[in-house]
């Protein structure tokens, strides 16, 4: 049997079924790895993406075989429930765990992967599974989301009477910088002191016993009528790999002139002078958060193959939560929403001159219409 009457997705759906792995499917996998011709909706540039090679690719094969049985038993908790379930896990999610395994190792201590992503990207689905997967590897994972930064509400109170565009948390300045730094130094600091310990278990400048708690900061955004409060922390003792998300985490300012240049364009829905002064604003504030971006180790980018999707993905959520008789907003209201932080930040503009440029960007994720994964590229080395 060649490779073009079995597909790996047959192969994982024997194996789920209860069929143990046999030689001719390894094979098999280990041929479609390298298959740079398949085109499946995860399948473009994924020789590159992970590093296969025609000499590691059958030792892949069987590093995902092992992941897969390893978590078989638990695939039902798995948030995704589409008919490209099994293609995403064994495409991207496992080697892409691989991969923060890899790297890993290369440091003495936790690693901070950076996820840059839009409304209904799947920032979430993917810390979720990654945090799983990275478990069976012998990892401890934490999720950190750019929201969780926000500042209080008292403050953001304050904010909105200071400048009053700033009618929604979440565009550059409502979060709250310092605390993200802290945060990031005291995870990137648990695991070395711990090193040090037992590598100097003499010391008394290093013992195991002063290695103290720390607080991962959590927002409840039912709070205050849905403006939003911070909630108590999560106290975790460290972690080995820290999964840091947002919709402009890791994004940088633009030069003047060449911002300039995109609003004269009068890019939708940016169509006013005010308009154009809070881009300027927003890109200004936006030199803040790069002492925070510094502490990131990697940028993987979720990149809609058209931004303007996440308009169409956000009305389908809230119409799904008013269909189970949750309150949500109107057609209407959440285009405004939308279209707020395209005022703020557009896409076009940051996130897709990042994604061309490979500006500190590792890995850029297709996001299709129906968000399926498309193309994953490694953009820097």
């Amino acid at each position: 049997m060649d490779r073009s009457t079995v597909t790996p997705v047959e192969i994982l759906h024997r194996w789920q079924a209860g069929d143990r792995p046999i030689a001719s499917d390894f094979h098999h996998l280990a041929l479609w790895e390298l298959a740079d011709d398949v085109r499946s909706s995860s399948r473009a540039s994924l020789t590159r993406a992970f590093g296969i090679t025609p000499d590691n690719a059958a030792d892949v094969v069987r590093c995902k075989t092992d992941l897969f049985f390893s978590i078989l038993d638990e695939l039902h908790t798995f948030p995704l429930k589409s008919t490209v379930f099994l293609e995403t896990l064994w495409n991207l999610w496992l080697p892409l765990a691989m991969q923060l395994s890899t790297t890993k190792q290369t440091l003495n201590r936790p690693l901070i992967q950076g996820i840059l992503g839009g409304q209904g990207t799947g920032k979430t689905t993917l810390c979720q599974v990654l945090r799983l997967i990275l478990g069976k590897l012998g990892y401890s994972t934490v999720n950190l989301s750019l929201d969780d930064l926000y500042k209080t509400y008292a403050d953001r109170q304050q904010l909105q009477k200071a400048d009053p565009r700033l009618i929604w948390r979440g565009p550059p300045g409502t979060h709250d910088i310092d605390l993200g730094i802290a945060v990031l130094d005291n995870l990137r600091g648990s695991q070395t002191r711990e090193l040090a310990a037992v590598d100097n278990p003499k010391s008394d400048a290093i013992k195991p016993d002063i290695i103290k708690n720390i607080e991962i900061p959590r927002f409840d955004k039912s709070a205050y009528g849905g403006a939003g409060d911070r909630s108590q922390p999560e106290i975790i003792s460290g972690a080995d790999i820290v999964l840091f998300e947002g919709w402009f985490v890791g994004v940088n300012p633009v030069v003047d002139a060449k911002l300039n240049e995109f609003l004269a364009g009068a890019p939708f829905p940016i169509s006013t002078e005010g308009d154009c002064r809070f881009a300027r604003d927003m890109n200004a504030k936006l030199h803040d958060y790069l002492p925070l971006w510094n502490r990131l180790d990697r940028l993987m980018v979720l990149y809609p193959q058209d931004y303007r999707i996440s308009q169409v993905w956000r009305n389908q959520a809230e119409q799904e939560m008013m269909a189970a008789g949750k309150s949500g907003m109107s057609e209407a209201e959440i285009n405004r929403f939308v279209e707020y932080f395209w005022k703020a930040l557009h896409p076009e503009l940051f996130i897709k001159s990042m994604v061309e440029k490979g500006d500190r960007v590792d890995l850029v994720i297709e996001i299709l219409g129906d968000r399926t994964v498309g193309k994953i590229c490694r953009r820097s080395t």
